[in-house]
């Protein structure tokens, strides 16, 4: 279990381009200074992605898990005594896939890290929404520059999981349209989701009346 654990530690599963990361990439580049931008892009390219992603060091964290599936163990089970050793052990692992993969290609990645002396099966697998349909992104673009006329709408992927699965079992396309503008030097993901978790009051006054807006275009 211990060398289980250390593989999924310092291994990394293999790269997926997705189209949504390749559009959300390939947005950021495009207003990036010239001598970033072509760096930028080479997380596109599978024979480059992981080295870039080392390159870019903790700037590079944000965009490791939207170009490869990941699995996270959360549960070990041993023996139920203390002075028994266990004939067997396991782990469960929270996988996380890429938009548009399915299960048995994240289990056969897996499967392939640990070897044959691990048996590897799923458990549960609550599959994701389809293709987006990026039909609302020009509206909530305009109403981002309105709202900020310096900021450039990007689509983005954000690792995770999204409740967006449940409504796309009923046809409905779902937008995470959380809009906060957070001040230089506030580094969002260690707040949002810390131990203390918390963002600008600012911030968030500016995301409801950009929220505000968009129910109004719709009134």
């Amino acid at each position: 279990l211990a060398q289980v654990l250390t593989r999924l530690d310092q291994h990394r599963l293999p790269v997926h381009v997705t189209p949504p990361a390749r559009q959300m990439i390939e947005s950021i580049a495009s207003v990036l200074p010239p001598d970033q931008a072509p760096l930028f892009k080479q997380m596109l390219r599978p024979d480059r992605t992981d080295q870039t992603l080392d390159q870019l060091g903790e700037r590079g964290r944000a965009f490791d898990p939207l170009l490869h599936n990941t699995v996270s163990p959360t549960i070990l089970h041993g023996s139920s005594k203390i002075n028994v050793i266990p004939a067997e052990v396991s782990v469960d692992l929270d996988g996380r896939l890429l938009p548009g993969l399915a299960a048995e290609t994240m289990l056969a990645e897996v499967r392939a890290l640990l070897g044959e002396e691990a048996q590897v099966e799923i458990i549960r697998h609550d599959p994701g929404p389809p293709e987006p349909d990026m039909g609302l992104f020009d509206t909530l673009s305009d109403i981002l520059r309105r709202a900020d006329p310096e900021g450039v709408p990007a689509p983005w992927l954000v690792s995770g999981v999204t409740d967006g699965r449940h409504f796309a079992r009923l046809g409905i396309q779902t937008y995470g349209f959380l809009p906060m503008k957070v001040p230089p030097g506030d580094d969002f993901w260690h707040l949002v989701h810390a131990a203390d978790e918390r963002v600008p009051v600012d911030a968030l006054d500016f995301g409801v009346t950009a929220l505000y807006e968009l129910l109004q275009r719709f009134g």
